[in-house]
């Protein structure tokens, strides 16, 4: 509820958004919305699970990168279908960056039962988490990371840096699955190929993804740029 609450006030508070376009669109377009809140459900609980079954737990999971994977498929295959092109996503950057960096406390506090602590470490900042082992606080990582993310965006944004303001949410979801991927090689789950888990590769398909899109759209203001006529 905190996380939530931290996201709700970002948003309302630290408004991001694209110059000269007064109404996005996710305002505009009817099922923005809620496409993107069926998909971050589905995703959430379809890759927390599936993570759950490959370590040879049972039970339903929930994962905040399956929720991001999830929500940028349905909103992607929406706009597909409706013919929209660009980022739409620069609005909910700050919101769910705060989130994260205020929900993996959350899950710091919850222990061994949340399933997010990490490997055993000998590191002096190592946390027991009630089975006498020092893990790895991958929690806390994360989110000191998200906290570090979302200063640097705000900053970037709040000087109307020309990169972030097109290509935020891409950069944003790069840079969450990058430090994901780093996170997962000292959690506890169990491997799909090699030493990687599901969530080492839903973490390179989303930094792909990122890439790709990030490019796209730096190339598509170049273009609009240099395609602009000549005034005196």
């Amino acid at each position: 509820m905190l996380a939530l609450l931290s996201a709700l006030a970002v948003f309302r508070w630290v408004p991001v958004s694209t110059p000269g376009a007064p109404q996005q669109v996710w305002q505009s377009h009817p099922y923005y919305l809620a496409a993107a809140s069926l998909g971050a459900t589905a995703g959430a609980y379809l890759a927390g699970s599936a993570n759950l079954w490959l370590t040879g737990i049972g039970g339903l999971g929930r994962s905040i990168e399956g929720a991001l994977a999830g929500g940028i498929l349905a909103v992607e295959a929406l706009k597909t279908l409706a013919g929209i092109r660009g980022s739409t996503g620069l609005r909910f950057v700050a919101p769910l960056a705060a989130a994260i960096a205020v929900g993996r406390i959350g899950c710091y506090l919850t222990g061994l039962e949340d399933m997010t602590c990490g490997t055993p470490t000998a590191l002096p900042w190592g946390v027991d988490f009630g089975d006498g082992v020092p893990r790895h606080p991958v929690q806390l990582y994360e989110s000191a990371a998200m906290a570090i993310f979302l200063a640097a965006f705000l900053w970037a944004a709040r000087r109307n840096n020309a990169v972030v303001l097109r290509a935020g949410f891409y950069i944003f979801i790069g840079v969450y699955a990058a430090q994901r991927f780093l996170w997962e090689f000292i959690k506890p789950y169990g491997t799909v190929i090699g030493p990687f888990n599901l969530f080492h590769l839903l973490s390179a398909a989303l930094v792909l993804y990122a890439v790709l899109y990030a490019r796209r759209e730096m190339l598509q203001c170049t273009m609009s740029q240099t395609s602009a006529p000549l005034r005196a």
